[in-house]
């Protein structure tokens, strides 16, 4: 196999890690707090840079300095991740439940038109004036930070699946950059994909919404379960 197809091949392993349940789960619930396609399409590409990112240092890290990546450490870092998608999805639900999220459409001259949902836990009444707000142009930290993690967790797993097809350290290097190149396109996708049904129940009524909504909450949080219960008894195990 040659190196171009090596490369090839990494890059679309990247496109496809970023349908793994656990991502899209956790994009799902971040995009929940987007007001718009463009936002939630840059809190997809914050993910994504944030997973390359840690992929890069973690794997370039492990093949210069030779140290070896424990499996405890993999599996407390899943742990973690599982951690935070029931922490994502406990969010969602408590935003759009407890926290009586107020949702409606409207458009800006240059920026199109975008949803704007806001709390109003308290208030009988609200004024026009709490629906004035600006919009960030930036990528979104907590997406960032959440990518950050994800990247963390998967690092051994694609140092592995490099290094299984015995191509040389700066080859290496170089899939790794193309597969994050690709999770980095795959996640835009997905989370453009993801925008169009969630900027739909919106227009369609607030019910709608909130139901979409709490269908993303729980399915994130049973996803971040499900990685709790499958990773914890092997961290009893090392640690015993």
């Amino acid at each position: 196999m040659t190196v171009i197809t090596v490369l090839i091949i990494g890059f679309l392993f990247g496109l496809r890690h970023a349908l793994d349940a656990d991502h899209v789960a956790a994009v799902a619930a971040l995009a929940t707090r987007s007001s718009s396609v463009n936002e939630t399409v840059r809190m997809g590409l914050a993910w994504g840079l944030g997973h390359t990112v840690t992929l890069f240092i973690v794997c370039a890290v492990i093949l210069f300095s030779g140290i070896s990546f424990p499996q405890q450490v993999v599996n407390i870092l899943e742990f973690i991740v599982g951690l935070i998608l029931v922490g994502l999805g406990i969010d969602v639900l408590t935003r759009i439940i407890r926290n009586r999220v107020h949702v409606h459409v409207h458009a800006h001259r240059n920026t199109g038109t975008h949803i704007h949902f806001h709390s109003h836990q308290g208030d009988e009444n609200h004024a026009i004036s709490t629906h004035e707000h600006k919009h960030k142009k930036i990528l979104p930290r907590r997406a960032l930070f959440v990518g950050l993690m994800h990247g963390l967790a998967g690092s051994a797993a694609l140092l592995l699946l490099a290094l299984g097809n015995q191509i040389s350290v700066l080859h290496t290097v170089s899939y790794i950059i193309v597969f994050g190149m690709g999770s980095i396109i795959g996640m835009a996708l997905l989370s453009l994909t993801i925008a169009w049904p969630l900027m739909s129940t919106a227009k369609f009524g607030k019910i709608n919404f909130k139901i979409f909504n709490v269908f993303i909450g729980i399915t994130t949080t049973a996803v971040g379960f499900f990685i709790i219960a499958k990773t914890f008894p092997l961290i009893s195990v090392l640690i015993a």
